[in-house]
């Protein structure tokens, strides 16, 4: 089975992007299911029901979310209408949608969950690695394959979950930093580890918003908008083979970029 996951999806350019090329993108690499991170999907923060159903139909099958999850007005009565959507484990139970999802793919279940990070992240949350030994220990038993995210702004953090769940879970990957790291592999008992994916969106921008604004930001220390680019858009990612006819063993890990004029 080979499992395509996306970074962040980044406003109306990186949702265009997916529906211009994903499913043909898809067909020619026989993917079997895909999961992308869709917290950046709607404005450039956050998710709508409408931007969700648009991200379904361009072909991602499972979607994730992060610490925009609440940033588009309405979605906290939205999300439980969406059983493709799951948002982050940690966040009090109190907050509604759904903290996991299991999808059947050919026949196998498949367990995907999201669990945010505490280092330098704003929302308050339970501890990402306490929360990932639980729904592990729950969802163990009713899936064949496994899939944890980490959206979490340090390296660190994200690197130490890939350790603490090496042979648990058949991949972690990180999201967030929307800048794809070049360190994806097996871990030693057999879990594919990426640091971050990168982002589905325009890569001539600062992390998916306009470069003017931006610097602007930094050199005169004034608030202003930062909407989302146009230019250079482009889809990272990576994609996982696993043996699903036999042990379920994670058995390749491969780093994708495609840009728009590669297409």
């Amino acid at each position: 089975m080979k499992i395509l996951v996306l970074g962040d999806i980044v406003g109306r350019p990186g949702r265009n992007f997916l529906t211009r090329h994903l499913i043909d993108f898809k067909e020619r690499e026989n993917i079997n299911f895909c999961v992308a991170n869709g917290e950046n999907a709607a404005g450039g923060a956050g998710l709508t029901a409408k931007t969700a159903d648009e991200i379904r139909k361009a072909g991602v099958d499972a979607i994730t979310l992060g610490d925009h999850v609440w940033d588009q007005k309405n979605f906290e009565n939205e999300i439980n209408h969406l059983e493709y959507v799951c948002r982050p484990a940690n966040l009090p139970t109190s907050n509604p949608g759904r903290d996991r999802l299991k999808v059947e793919v050919n026949g196998l279940n498949v367990g995907i969950f999201t669990v945010m990070g505490r280092s330098f992240m704003g929302p308050k949350v339970d501890c990402p690695f306490a929360t990932a030994d639980r729904l592990i220990s729950e969802m163990s038993k009713d899936v064949g394959i496994l899939i944890c995210e980490i959206h979490a702004e340090t390296t660190s953090e994200k690197e130490a979950i890939g350790w603490h769940l090496d042979g648990r879970t058949n991949l972690v990957f990180g999201t967030h930093t929307h800048v794809p790291t070049a360190d994806g592999r097996l871990l030693p008992k057999g879990t594919a580890y990426q640091t971050d994916l990168g982002m589905t969106g325009p890569r001539e921008s600062v992390l998916g918003r306009n470069i003017e604004a931006c610097v602007g930001r930094f050199l005169d220390g004034m608030p202003r908008k930062c909407p989302v680019a146009e230019s250079d858009i482009g889809m990272q990612g990576c994609v996982v083979e696993i043996d699903s006819d036999k042990s379920s063993e994670t058995i390749s890990h491969k780093r994708i970029e495609l840009r728009e004029d590669e297409v």
